[in-house]
C-alpha cells in the first residue's frame, strides 16, 4: 500500500516538470523570435556619392504602425558592389558599403519576418582624367632676382577646367631660372628656360626669359616696331631676334599679323617670332588687324596685355613716363569717346614725360602719306605738353622735328614723331620726304630702341644683322 502511494507520488512530480520544460521552451522560443510587428523600415541616407573603394555607411530602423521602434533582424542587399552588417546600437542597425566600379547602385535593408524594406542610392563617380594642362601667362619676362607668378590649368578632353589635380613644376634651366612647388618662377642670371607644369602624365610650359635689369638711374627701355608679321616674309623673324637682345617693354604700332589679323596668322605668324616677347609687349591694332571682324584676333591674343577687350586704347605708366596706346581704327574726332578720354587721361596724369603711340600717322611721306583723322588726338596730347608720337602704317622709318598738329615746327612745345614701320613685312618707299622730316630709310627692317629717363630721352633705329642704318640721338621733355 505505501509501495504504491510512493509510485504515484513520482510519477506526478515527472508529469509536474515534463510539463514545466515544456511551457519553459515554448516561452524561450517566443523571446527569440521577433514580433512580426515591422510596419516600415526607415534607411539613411537616401543617397550618396562616393568614390571607388570609398566606404559608405548606413543605418537602418525597423518601426511599428504606431512609430515606435520595432525589434526586428535586418538584412542587407546590393545591386552592385557590397554592403556588409556592422551589428546594431539599440534599434539601429548598421552597414557599410563598398564598391570598386564606377556607376549608379542602390543599397537595400529588409526586416524579418515582416519583409519590410528601403533603399538608398549609391553614386560611385570615377575622377575624371586630365587631357591637357595650360600654363599662363605661355611667355614671360623677368629680371634677375625678380619673381613671376605662373598658374596651370588642367582640363579634360572637352577643355572643361579640372580643380584639385596634383600639379608638379620643373625648370629646363635650373641656372637661368628656378620654379617653386606652386609655380613661382624666380629669375637667376640672364638667358631661358622652358618651366614646365604636369598633372597626371599631362604637360604644358611656359617660355620664360630672364633679363638684367638696368642699374638705376640708367632709365627704362621701351624697343618696337608696326607692320610685323606675314607667314610669307621672314622679315619678322629679323626683327624679332633683334628683341631677343633687347630688354624692356616692348610697343607695336599697328598692322601685327598679315594679311588679316586672323587667329590663324597670330598663331602661325606672329607667335612664332614677336610672340616670343608676348608677355612684355603692349600692342596698339592696325588696319589689317581689323580685317577681321572687331579684330578679335588681336584682342584674344594679347589678352589684357592690349587693355579693355574691343576698345583698343589704354594707358600705363613705365617708370617715369606716362605712356599711352591708342586705336586710329576707330573713330578719333574732337568729341569722340575716344578724344574725351584721352584728354580726361592727361589731364590725370602726374608724369612730366608722355608717349603714345598708335597706327595711322598724322605725318608721312610714304605711299600712305598723311592724315588728318589723328590730329585731334593731336591736339589733345600738344594741350597737354606730350614729347613723343610713334606710328606705324608705311612701311619704312621716317624721324620728325618736333611740331604742333598742324606741321608747324615748334621746337619748344612741339611733338616729336617716329614713323616705326619696319617690322619687317616688307619696304615702302618715297620720292621728296614732306617738311619737318630729320630722318629716314625706305630698305631697312628693324626696331626702334627708346630709352627713356625722368627728364629725357634717347633714340636708336637697331638695324636686323647684315644691315648697317643707323639713327639715334637724345632729346628733354617739355
Amino acid at each position: 500500500m505505501i509501495e504504491n502511494v510512493a509510485r504515484r507520488r513520482a510519477r506526478l512530480r515527472a508529469v509536474v516538470v515534463i510539463g514545466t520544460l515544456v511551457v519553459t521552451a515554448c516561452e524561450l522560443r517566443r523571446a527569440l523570435t521577433p514580433v512580426d510587428d515591422v510596419a516600415r523600415v526607415e534607411l539613411s541616407p537616401a543617397a550618396v556619392t562616393v568614390q571607388p573603394n570609398e566606404a559608405a555607411d548606413f543605418t537602418a530602423v525597423a518601426f511599428t504602425a504606431a512609430a515606435d521602434t520595432a525589434e526586428a533582424t535586418i538584412t542587407w542587399s546590393a545591386s552592385g558592389g557590397g554592403i556588409t552588417d556592422q551589428g546594431r546600437q539599440g534599434g539601429r542597425h548598421l552597414g557599410q558599403y563598398r564598391n570598386g566600379a564606377c556607376g549608379t547602385f542602390q543599397v537595400a535593408a529588409t526586416s524579418w519576418p515582416s519583409n519590410k524594406s528601403d533603399t538608398a542610392a549609391v553614386s560611385v563617380t570615377c575622377p575624371i582624367s586630365v587631357a591637357s594642362v595650360t600654363v599662363s601667362p605661355a611667355q614671360a619676362s623677368v629680371d634677375t632676382g625678380k619673381t613671376v607668378q605662373l598658374t596651370a590649368t588642367p582640363r579634360d578632353a572637352n577643355s572643361n577646367v579640372l580643380t584639385g589635380r596634383a600639379i608638379t613644376w620643373v625648370s629646363g634651366n635650373t641656372a637661368a631660372a628656378t620654379v617653386s612647388d606652386s609655380g613661382l618662377v624666380r629669375g637667376v642670371t640672364a638667358g631661358s628656360a622652358t618651366i614646365t607644369a604636369t598633372s597626371e602624365g599631362k604637360s604644358g610650359t611656359s617660355a620664360i626669359t630672364v633679363v638684367v635689369p638696368p642699374p638705376p638711374g640708367s632709365g627704362v627701355v621701351f624697343v618696337g616696331a608696326g607692320d610685323i608679321a606675314d607667314c610669307a616674309s621672314s622679315g619678322d623673324e629679323a626683327t624679332a631676334n633683334l628683341l631677343d637682345s633687347i630688354p624692356g617693354t616692348v610697343f607695336t604700332a599697328g598692322d601685327n599679323a598679315y594679311e588679316n589679323g586672323t587667329a590663324t596668322e597670330f598663331a602661325n605668324c606672329y607667335n612664332p617670332t614677336w610672340g616670343r616677347h608676348k608677355a612684355r609687349t603692349r600692342p596698339s591694332p592696325g588696319n589689317h588687324d581689323y580685317n577681321t571682324s572687331g579684330a578679335t584676333g588681336y584682342y584674344n591674343y594679347f589678352g589684357a596685355n592690349a587693355g579693355p577687350s574691343g576698345r583698343g586704347y589704354y594707358s600705363y605708366d613705365l617708370g617715369d613716363w606716362h605712356i599711352i596706346s591708342l586705336n586710329s581704327n576707330i573713330s578719333m574726332s574732337a568729341g569722340s569717346t575716344q578724344e574725351q578720354w584721352l584728354r580726361a587721361d592727361l589731364a590725370a596724369n602726374p608724369k612730366r614725360c608722355v608717349l603714345a603711340y598708335w597706327h595711322h600717322p598724322r605725318f608721312s611721306s610714304g605711299s600712305h602719306g598723311s592724315s588728318t583723322s589723328p590730329q585731334p588726338l593731336w591736339q589733345a596730347l600738344y594741350d597737354f605738353d606730350a614729347d613723343v608720337v610713334i606710328v606705324g602704317h608705311d612701311h619704312n622709318y621716317q624721324r620728325f622735328a618736333p611740331q604742333t598738329p598742324t606741321g608747324v615746327a615748334d621746337p619748344v612745345r612741339g611733338i616729336r614723331q617716329f614713323l616705326a614701320g619696319m617690322g619687317g613685312r616688307s619696304h615702302y618707299t618715297f620720292g621728296t620726304p614732306i617738311a619737318n622730316t630729320e630722318a629716314y630709310n625706305t630698305d631697312t627692317d628693324g626696331v626702334l630702341k627708346l630709352t627713356l629717363f625722368a627728364d629725357s630721352y634717347t633714340w636708336a633705329f637697331v638695324p636686323v644683322a647684315g644691315k648697317t642704318y643707323a639713327d639715334s640721338g637724345t632729346a628733354s621733355c617739355h
